[in-house]
């Protein structure tokens, strides 16, 4: 899964950042409100941290000017201004949820994972297509009554097939929910996380469709 940081204080960027791959997200990381802009406009987001005390532009211009786009990407404004106006402000102009600093990252992942279940239109804390389960707070997956633990990229693999299960998900794709900016591609890396997670979870859990990428069945 994939996510843009919007944050000047590079102390805290950096903090949230490593917390954020630890938890097996993608991260890229800008520290303007006029980088977030550009980093929107050619890059799509599974979810996006914004502050709101931004140099060049505010965060609150940020987050009007991306919902004016008609952009529905998840966002969840982070920051210092905890007054009820800001708060109000932020939620009004189309922010799903606000956290205020000092916070903690459990809490702030958490939260996360709420916007996005709620984006999703899930309504319980577990992605499923009737036959696997993946719980994205304990990254486990679930087959048969087995439980499995997955590493950070094959539950992140994993878990961007199950959020649209049925849909075919090209290499490309995939990578962009494995690696944020700066980050090395490593060569066949995708085939080797699905030759991993049939190991774990059986060989006809992830279908390849030749030519275009693979996908898990949408099950009754």
């Amino acid at each position: 899964m994939r996510v843009l940081l919007v944050e000047d204080d590079r102390m805290i960027g950096a903090v949230v950042e490593q917390s954020l791959k630890d938890a097996a997200y993608a991260v890229d990381w800008v520290r303007d409100g006029v980088a977030a802009l550009d980093a929107v406009a050619t890059q799509t987001y599974d979810i996006l941290l914004l502050d709101l005390g931004l140099p060049k532009k505010d965060g609150l211009d940020v987050l009007r000017s991306i919902r004016a786009m008609g952009n529905p990407v998840s966002l969840l404004v982070i920051t210092a201004r905890d007054a009820l106006e800001d708060r109000l402000r932020g939620l009004d102009g189309g922010a799903d949820d606000y956290v205020v600093k000092p916070f903690a990252m459990t809490e702030l992942l958490a939260r996360m994972r709420a916007v996005i279940r709620r984006k999703g239109g899930a309504s319980g804390p577990v992605l499923s297509n009737g036959a696997i389960s993946l719980n994205p707070a304990t990254r486990e997956a679930t087959l048969n009554d087995t439980v499995v633990r997955l590493t950070g990229r094959e539950f992140s693999l994993l878990q961007a097939l199950l959020i649209r299960p049925g849909a075919i998900l090209s290499r490309s794709e995939l990578e962009d929910q494995i690696y944020g900016w700066g980050e090395e591609v490593e060569s066949n890396a995708v085939e080797f996380l699905i030759h991993s997670l049939r190991k774990k979870l059986g060989g006809s859990t992830i279908k390849n469709v030749r030519g275009m990428g693979w996908l898990v069945s949408k099950e009754n």
